[in-house]
């Protein structure tokens, strides 16, 4: 019998990964699917793109919108940039995992890469808003949801306008918007307030570390090694 099947109180903590640590589960654990959520000009992008350059274990879904590229984004980089007509399409079929329209643009998720990429045990970072976080949430409820705000709505106006990417209109939209996007900060697992890019990252980077540490996770990991010491 298996070592694990002895521990009940690990069973009774633990019960969802309790249920897969089985020789499935031993071959290749899955992986974990991070949620990161701010309303616009928050510096979420900075920080994911900085995180991915210091953990090479991370994977970054790149969503489908209908919206044009900005100046420094790159296609299949930042976003695949697709027609509208392409989106409601691939939406039709069911290829994505959530979808949202937001500012008049439409977003999604590819369903197929998500489900591949945790089952093969790659842990992946899901840059989205809240109407796609509440959607993704409903069919990976295990998922780790990180919300990042600014230090001050007057920070917040600042960078939007510092960027230079959206008209005064635009802008007002989305700092109109920021109360709704806020409201739903329960709903997540994590917060972090991005004042300083650096620290914020350190932040980002503990998260990621404490959910790999986790004795659910590393239960299905290192089950030979824990069953060597037992």
């Amino acid at each position: 019998m298996p070592f694990w099947a002895h521990h009940a109180a690990y069973a009774t903590r633990y019960p969802i990964a309790f249920s897969k640590i089985n020789e499935s589960s031993m071959k290749t654990a899955e992986g974990i699917l991070f949620i990161i959520t701010a309303p616009s000009g928050t510096g979420k992008t900075s920080l994911v793109r900085a995180l991915l350059q210091t953990d090479p274990n991370l994977s970054l879904s790149i969503s489908h919108t209908s919206r044009p590229p900005r100046s420094d984004e790159i296609n299949g980089r930042d976003y695949h940039f697709i027609s509208i007509q392409d989106f409601q399409r691939m939406q039709a079929h069911g290829e994505f995992l959530e979808s949202a329209v937001v500012y008049g643009n439409l977003y999604g998720t590819s369903q197929k890469w998500i489900n591949e990429a945790i089952s093969s045990g790659k842990d992946i970072l899901l840059e989205i808003d809240c109407q796609g976080a509440k959607q993704v949430r409903q069919f990976f409820p295990q998922s780790k949801g990180i919300f990042i705000l600014p230090p001050s709505p007057d920070t917040l106006e600042k960078r939007l306008k510092a960027r230079g990417q959206d008209n005064p209109e635009i802008i007002k939209q989305r700092l109109t918007a920021v109360r709704e996007e806020v409201s739903h900060i329960c709903e997540f697992d994590y917060a972090i307030i991005n004042d300083r890019l650096e620290d914020a990252l350190k932040d980002l980077i503990c998260i990621v570390k404490a959910e790999r540490l986790k004795i659910s996770c590393q239960m299905i990991k290192h089950h030979g090694l824990i069953t060597q010491l037992e």
